[in-house]
């Protein structure tokens, strides 16, 4: 199984499908939304995103379907080419998917002695490697706090820049002995998971991706398009929650001329959806997971 998707059926719900819509999704992975979206589409057209060369393997012979092998941050520039735009309906599955996680060589996961990559388009020059053996101690630092919470940061950053004096840093097992002595050793899978969360966050530049990724939603959505976004941590659901609410990353609701509050999108389920028991003890990434849905105004 290359990637088990996570909320199928609610995500793919949440779209409200018109069967001659326009809808995309921007995280294709193994495919598992697209084909379901594609299950409720007739004359309609379904337009996929991965950076990752490896998930284009699972693209599918479709003529109502294409994929796009970039980053999702150029949503509105690809959506124009394929003259797509507006769009019914977004589909966003964020974070690491199951193959990427499981493929030891890619480096995302604290599981296996590999190469510290990290990156999902393995085009890309800046991986993980390169941010700890290359960044500054007070940007490392940084990292930590702000994309692990991290509050040893400092001393994390410093172990590694001591380390890497000596050695450079080039698999994960380098990395855990760089900050052996500050590993909790307490909750040594969790501690470890955040620090690689955080590098991997910096390595792709996820935040800021999906920051551009949502501005442009709201220009390629339909009046009535719906926005359909499944987040793991807390950062990326923060962004979420608040551009929903506000069309803006602060969360700040701004006014018009006549002091009505100007809101680009309606709420169509108050709280996340979370999985349920079954679905989280079928499948471990499902345990994090938020589902939020809105439309256009």
């Amino acid at each position: 199984m290359y990637h088990n998707a996570v909320l199928l059926h609610e995500a793919v719900q949440g779209l409200d499908i018109k069967p001659n819509g326009i809808y995309v999704d921007v995280t294709f992975g193994g495919g598992g939304h697209s084909r379901e979206i594609l299950n409720h589409l007739t004359t309609g057209r379904l337009i996929a995103f991965d950076q990752d060369s490896d998930a284009i393997e699972n693209s599918i012979d479709d003529n109502r379907f294409e994929l796009v092998n970039n980053n999702f941050k150029y949503l509105r520039n690809f959506l124009r080419y394929h003259n797509a735009i507006p769009v019914d309906g977004i589909l966003a599955d964020l974070g690491v998917s199951s193959h990427q996680f499981d493929k030891a060589e890619r480096g995302f996961s604290t599981r296996f002695n590999s190469n510290l990559d990290m990156r999902m388009d393995q085009n890309q020059e800046l991986s993980a490697a390169s941010i700890v053996n290359e960044y500054p101690q007070k940007r490392l630092a940084g990292i930590f706090w702000n994309y692990g919470d991290l509050s040893n940061g400092a001393q994390l950053a410093q172990h590694i820049v001591d380390y890497r004096k000596t050695k450079y840093i080039k698999t994960t097992i380098d990395l855990k002995e760089a900050i052996s002595r500050q590993i909790d050793k307490r909750n040594e899978a969790k501690f470890l998971a955040k620090v690689f969360q955080s590098l991997r966050i910096e390595a792709n530049q996820e935040l800021e991706a999906l920051k551009e990724m949502l501005v442009q939603c709201l220009e390629v959505l339909k009046e009535d398009g719906r926005l359909v976004v499944i987040s793991y941590h807390s950062l990326e659901d923060r962004l979420v929650k608040n551009f929903m609410k506000s069309g803006n990353f602060e969360g700040t609701i701004e006014k018009d001329l006549f002091g009505n509050s100007a809101m680009p999108f309606s709420l169509v389920v108050k709280k996340p959806i979370v999985p349920d028991e079954n679905e989280n003890s079928e499948n471990s990434r499902a345990r994090s997971a938020k589902l939020r849905i809105a439309e256009k105004n």
